[in-house]
């Protein structure tokens, strides 16, 4: 258990501290464009990515469709474009996944 909270401490350092080389090194240069425009879209790719991979549940080796996080991304998703606020649609796809699972 000990090598575990060991391993942990490492990867958290290490982690921290190439994020710091590369503030550091990036401190001060002028990016291209089109370097910016894809650090820009980096976030947006890496969070994609995570919740396709909830809505894609593996079950028996199969991938399976999760019908609640679907229906809680999609409400989010509408609630981010009427509300123009992040949190409330997030407690908004929260909410209707929430009752998608134990109602349907």
């Amino acid at each position: 258990m000990f090598n575990h909270w060991l391993l942990i401490g490492l990867l958290s350092v290490t982690t921290y501290v190439s994020r710091i080389i590369g503030v550091e090194f990036m401190a001060g240069r002028e990016m291209s464009p089109t370097l910016r425009l894809y650090f820009n879209y980096v976030p947006v790719g890496i969070l994609t990515a995570l919740i396709i991979k909830q809505i894609f549940v593996p079950v028996d080796g199969q991938l399976v469709l999760s019908l609640p996080v679907l229906i809680g991304c999609l409400f989010s998703a509408i609630g981010m474009k009427l509300l123009k606020s992040f949190l409330p649609a997030v407690v908004l796809g929260v909410i209707s996944g929430l009752l998608t699972r134990y109602l349907i």
